[in-house]
């Protein structure tokens, strides 16, 4: 559940799309390297791992920490005023609480829709390479309302009876073409490269970091600044997922499972998309030689997989995973939105659950028709929009946090001994 909610559509629209991108230099390249170059190839897989690796699981933990610890450890409700009550106290049920729970649901809702609409892109890439049908707009909203449809019945099911139920069936079909693509694609490149991809992404991590005196500010810019504005938008609606899944954890099996398993995953998956991509392009095989663009994003995946074995099956399955993660994300984002506009309650009337589900696929259609050709980059501005102003949330979060956990140390160290 937490890497079907957290991560499962982005994987499957970058996991290819992105390496490619820094490696041919669509919107520069990081630390200004030359594209087409290997260091361009090394670059590329660092740099994308350094995106979806510890930073941004980190910005999920923080908030899946504190609402799990003031929830469970301290009995109060699951929404995000609780964790401000040891900066703010009872006004956290007034007004100041009423605002901060407000930018929750706004950043959630624009986060999840930069989401959905990536979906829709991609899916309706898919089936446009699959069956020659229309890629436009009118496909994209199509796909919009069917899965939001879908995710109306999942949601109304409940965490057990549909979001568990599709996240397990989307790990085991992800997992499935994750081997395939390993098996099929340049196995022997792929495994080398997961190693390589670490080694490179830990000796870059503090240059990719640093924020100033750089030679590629309009890549860091175009791509770095829009993936801290997403993750800080989701956070709301990822944190309070994880923390609703992570009751009777301790803090250590908390951090494990959320920064270091992800990360690890995250290396694997892509490696075997990224490298497989790298591969066909400084080959010459296949449409990813000319590298990518706006309008070409969407379809990177497919186009990968078009030059393996059995490319209408796992074409077929990737959009089937595309739309499962996008039922995913819609249904759980929809029962956190309704969590937190219901003041902490898990039982919500159905109907309030259900008309969020339809806010989430409206504002999503909405961002597409929108942003007509240029949709990608409505979308971004639409996540980047709302996740920046919850940085500030967040910042005094980090600090209630650690006050909160301050205390319970030292409420347990002047505990008497017992005989």
């Amino acid at each position: 559940m937490l890497f079907a909610a957290g991560m499962g559509i982005g994987l499957m629209f970058w996991g290819v799309a992105e390496p490619m991108a820094y490696f041919s230099g669509w919107g520069g390249t990081p630390l200004g390297v030359e594209a087409w170059t290997p260091e361009a190839a090394s670059l590329a897989m660092a740099a994308t791992v350094y995106h979806w690796g510890l930073h941004a699981w980190a910005i999920y933990a923080v908030v899946a920490l504190s609402l799990a610890f003031f929830c469970y450890n301290k009995g109060m409700p699951l929404t995000i005023r609780s964790v401000f009550y040891p900066l703010l106290g009872e006004r956290c049920w007034g007004w100041m609480g009423h605002t901060i729970d407000i930018l929750a649901v706004l950043a959630t809702i624009f986060g999840l829709a930069t989401s959905l609409g990536l979906g829709a892109a991609q899916a309706a890439s898919g089936l446009h390479f699959l069956f020659g049908v229309s890629s436009g707009l009118d496909t994209q909203i199509a796909v919009v309302i069917g899965v939001t449809s879908v995710a109306i019945v999942s949601v109304v099911r409940g965490l057990d009876g549909g979001v568990k139920i599709l996240s397990n069936t989307n790990m085991a079909l992800a997992l499935f073409l994750l081997i395939f693509v390993i098996v099929m694609g340049p196995t022997l490149a792929i495994f080398k490269g997961m190693l390589s991809t670490s080694v490179d992404y830990l000796s870059n991590i503090v240059s990719l970091s640093v924020w100033t005196d750089r030679q590629d500010s309009e890549w860091m810019h175009g791509w770095t600044v829009f993936y801290w504005a997403w993750w800080i938008s989701w956070s709301p609606f990822v944190g309070m997922f994880i923390a609703r899944i992570s009751r009777g954890r301790t803090v250590r099996e908390f951090m494990i499972a959320v920064l270091l398993v992800p990360t690890l995953v995250t290396i694997v998956w892509m490696s075997s998309f990224g490298i497989s991509a790298i591969e066909q392009a400084q080959n010459g095989i296949g449409g990813l030689a000319s590298g990518i663009d706006t309008l070409t994003a969407s379809l990177a995946t497919f186009q990968m997989l078009e030059n393996l074995p059995f490319n209408q099956i796992t074409t077929g399955l990737g959009i089937l995973l595309v739309m499962m993660f996008f039922v995913t994300s819609s249904d759980s984002g929809s029962l956190v939105i309704d969590s937190i506009t219901a003041g902490g309650k898990l039982d919500a009337p159905v109907p309030q659950r259900i008309f969020w589900a339809v806010m989430e696929g409206s504002i999503a259609g909405a961002l597409i028709f929108g942003g007509g050709k240029e949709a990608l980059n409505a979308l971004q501005a639409g996540a980047i929009a709302t996740g920046l102003p919850f940085t500030v949330v967040l910042l005094f979060m980090c600090f209630c946090l650690y006050r909160g956990l301050s205390e319970d140390r030292r409420s347990l160290s002047i505990q008497p001994l017992k005989s």
